[in-house]
């Protein structure tokens, strides 16, 4: 009998995080990820899925983003939404989305995004652990005096796996067509930069079986479309690059869930590409099993269990 199935949540969470100082230590977990950002409804479709997480077995659970672009980006729904996901009785992790932020305007119509991810970050990206009944420890990289505003960058870990978030939003990683307007796109490029490199270094230090990147957008779609008059910059070109050669020289699997829906009414499942593999939540939430008899040592499943 599994691990999950002999302790209670919480003494589960514990077990876990002590474990991940044993390497040799049997993995055999499952956590959910719940992609609120691409559902485009309320927040009875997101109270919904904490619901459906609160009665599963999960190690954890992760937040793509707490609302969706047709949503209002005051104050008002930020403290409400921090306040639900407080309730819930997993640990949750916030990954931030690009509709938390990036379409907020002012009330003279003009951007107002800078100010709102500011703001997102004082409130929902502070203190040392998750938010949830089971309060989970996490490390920031907002901790280096450098990346100091990269709150929303965070990592922890269970057993012998190595979870973090990065801030990726979908749409292009928020470039923006218009010359003179990227300094948001640059400077994260060089914290996401330091960010991965610092994870894979600490990873294999630690000898650990796997990374679990949660982002927003997929940084191995397609490149955007090329416009009549000029081609776009593909915002994911450099960290694509710099996954494909980290999970190169880590011994590990390295995998990254993304916002990105699959294609309508079909299911989600793994990509791999050697080491490498990327999976989509959907709009539904996910769960994906971690378990070390699996070959490639995670799988998919269904609110029933069931892999595919």
């Amino acid at each position: 009998m599994s691990l999950r199935r002999l302790l209670p949540r919480t003494l589960l969470a514990c077990a876990l995080l002590a474990a991940g100082a044993a390497v040799a230590a049997p993995l055999d977990f499952s956590f959910g990820v719940i992609n609120h950002a691409a559902a485009g409804k309320g927040e009875d479709t997101l109270r919904q899925a904490l619901a459906e997480t609160d009665a599963d077995n999960l190690a954890f659970v992760v937040v793509n983003g707490v609302k969706s672009p047709s949503e209002s980006c005051d104050d008002t729904l930020y403290n409400a939404r921090h306040e639900l996901l407080s309730q819930a009785q997993n640990g949750v992790f916030l990954s931030l989305a690009g509709s938390d932020w990036i379409t907020c305007r002012d009330r003279e119509n003009r951007s107002d995004a800078i100010e709102r991810l500011a703001r997102m970050r004082e409130i929902f990206y502070s203190g040392e652990f998750s938010l949830g009944a089971t309060r989970l420890p996490m490390l920031r990289q907002s901790l280096t005096p450098k990346f100091r505003s990269y709150a929303e960058n965070t990592r922890w870990e269970v057993g012998n796996v190595i979870f973090a978030t990065v801030n990726l939003p979908a749409g292009n990683n928020h470039f923006l067509l218009d010359g003179g307007r990227n300094n948001e796109f640059e400077d994260r490029l060089i914290a996401n930069r330091n960010w991965l490199q610092h994870l894979f270094a600490f990873a294999a230090l630690k000898k650990s079986a796997a990374i679990v990147f949660f982002s927003d957008g997929n940084p191995f779609g397609p490149p955007p479309k090329r416009s009549f008059f000029r081609t776009q910059r593909d915002g994911f070109a450099e960290t694509r690059r710099l996954f494909s050669d980290l999970s190169g020289n880590f011994a590990g699997r390295v995998l990254v869930v993304h916002g990105q829906s699959p294609k309508p009414k079909t299911p989600s499942h793994i990509i791999w590409t050697g080491k490498l593999g990327n999976v989509a939540v959907g709009e539904r939430w996910l769960k994906i099993v971690v378990d070390d008899h699996l070959p490639q040592l995670f799988a998919v499943a269904d609110a029933d269990g069931e892999r595919r």
